[in-house]
């Protein structure tokens, strides 16, 4: 986004007030933001952010689904980048009143979108939230070999064993129940395998659990 435009650069000094703690001047802010709009894209971005400042689940919803249908408006590369974001918001306003299927629908949305995001710790934070939308609404991801990777990661947690956890957590907790995410928690378990640093047990159980998620059928879903 150009820190130059009027709304982006408002809807920056909303985001600094909120992180001060100061909610009515964010809103304030995002509010002059909608004002300043002058086509579908600025307005987009000001309603993602007037979104975040409602009083209730309904205004919420509102709010998140003006900012969808102006970024659908928008329909180049401008917006490419946001559409994970923006269906997550959806699935989790959609949550919050209780509409489980349309929040299901909205996170497998994101799911399939994801791979839009460049890599970093905002892609990975838009991952775990929507695997988390998924698992609440449609049920957690469930990969064969799930019952050894969830006693390896138990017993890596019991002694501490950070690395493992490094490696293998965020592809686990980032798992949408796509090809795309086995893909991402199969490489991360290979490469731990390929250190030999578990003990031998584990390193047994390791490659039993590889073995499995290798039978899983392309195309597997929730």
């Amino acid at each position: 986004m150009d820190p130059a435009n009027e709304v982006v650069r408002l809807c920056g000094e909303g985001m600094r007030a909120e992180a001060d703690g100061r909610g009515a001047d964010a809103l304030a802010l995002f509010r002059r933001a909608w004002e300043r709009a002058g086509d579908d894209y600025e307005a987009c971005v000001a309603a993602h952010y007037l979104a975040r400042h409602q009083p209730s689940p309904e205004q919420t919803l509102h709010w998140n689904r003006v900012c969808l249908e102006r970024a659908d408006r928008v329909g180049d590369e401008r917006v490419r980048a946001f559409y994970p974001s923006l269906h997550a918001a959806m699935g989790r306003a959609h949550q919050d009143l209780g509409n489980t299927g349309a929040a299901g629908d909205h996170f497998a949305r994101a799911a399939g979108c994801l791979d839009v995001l460049p890599p970093g710790p905002y892609a990975e934070w838009v991952r775990f939230a929507v695997a988390e939308g998924l698992a609440a609404t449609r049920g957690p991801a469930r990969r064969p070999g799930e019952a050894e990777l969830t006693a390896l990661v138990q017993g890596w947690c019991a002694r501490d064993e950070l690395r493992a956890l490094a490696l293998v957590l965020p592809a686990r907790l980032g798992d949408t129940g796509t090809e795309q995410g086995r893909t991402r928690l199969t490489t991360a378990l290979r490469m731990l395998h390929a250190t030999r640093r578990l003990p031998d047990d584990e390193q047994q159980l390791l490659g039993r659990t590889i073995a499995a998620l290798a039978q899983e059928p392309d195309g597997a879903v929730r």
